[in-house]
């Protein structure tokens, strides 16, 4: 047996999806947009009995609910559906669920209304959606959540689980990327050698990837079925306050991509991501043309 059996095997990893991020439903919402809210729920009940095909965030679920296969005892993540269907246009969903044989069985469906507080009750340590004013909401009240960026990534045949991320106001707060933001990167620069050995106060994501690495512990390092990598662009000497924060967290990060600047897209292919999480738009578009990508709309960059 692979896993290393902890007594702290019930903390459970909590993923809270929307249903357009888990399953294709662009047809429908161009119906819904042009054509209005009892339009969309006469098709939803028209088409109830055809299987939804997979969307974005599909292979990422799939191989979270994996990972309980590892695990004896009980399930080590859960995924919970967060949709503003109605319980009735939400049977197509939850048909397409038992269909494509997903262990989902909690949901919350909220006839339009936004589902961010349920957030939560669930207690969720992630959240992926579509809406990105229910991400807003979510982020604001300290949830780590992700707007899912349209693409049409690459297949990944690797098994492993693998999430990448961005380290300012994802990870990490974005105080230092307030001061290159207002100062340039000369600042910056000086700014993070001088506190190289104060932490980095955590970003809406630290929690996250505490939950990770809790599940990493459980098992053997080469026999881990999640891998974690940091893709940022900052670049020696401004490496060195990571480090030493991420240590001082005790959380453990298996890959750490310094790259100055350059474009990350090509870095995540590399490293085969199922799934990367950036604050900045412009960096989820250049890489949501190799993985699939949440953009996390908080800190400085997005504020307006």
């Amino acid at each position: 047996m692979n896993s290393v059996i902890d007594q702290n095997q019930s903390r459970k990893l909590v993923v809270a999806i929307s249903s357009r991020a888990l399953f294709d439903l662009d047809d429908s919402h161009r119906i819904f947009e042009s054509e209005g809210k009892e339009a969309y729920c006469h098709y939803q009940i028209e088409h109830e009995e055809e299987v939804l095909t997979p969307g974005i965030a599909f292979p990422l679920v799939k191989k979270l609910l994996s990972i309980n296969k590892e695990i004896p005892v009980s399930p080590i993540v859960e995924i919970i559906l967060l949709s503003r269907n109605s319980a009735d246009t939400g049977l197509r969903i939850f048909n397409s669920i038992q269909y494509h044989q997903l262990d989902i069985s909690r949901a919350a469906f909220t006839s339009g209304g936004t589902p961010f507080g349920y957030i939560p009750a669930f207690g969720t340590h992630l959240f992926l959606s579509s809406n990105a004013d229910d991400v807003v909401k979510a982020l604001d009240a300290g949830y780590a959540s992700a707007t899912i960026v349209s693409c049409n990534p690459e297949s990944n045949t690797n098994k492993q689980l693998r999430i990448a991320f961005d380290g300012d106001s994802v990870l990490f707060s974005d105080e230092a990327e307030r001061i290159y933001q207002a100062q340039g990167l000369e600042a910056f620069t000086k700014n993070e050698r001088t506190a190289a050995k104060t932490p980095l106060s955590g970003g809406p994501f630290k929690q996250f990837l505490a939950a990770l690495h809790h599940i990493q512990t459980l098992f053997e390092p080469d026999n881990s079925p999640i891998r974690t990598a940091l893709v940022t662009a900052r670049a020696a000497p401004a490496h060195e306050r990571v480090v030493r924060t991420l240590r001082a967290w005790n959380i453990r990060i298996d890959e750490a991509l310094f790259l100055g600047g350059m474009d990350k897209g090509a870095f995540l292919k590399a490293f085969n991501a199922d799934i990367f999480f950036d604050d900045q738009e412009g960096h989820c578009d250049s890489a949501s043309q190799h993985v699939a990508t949440g953009h996390v709309p908080h800190g400085i960059a997005n504020q307006k």
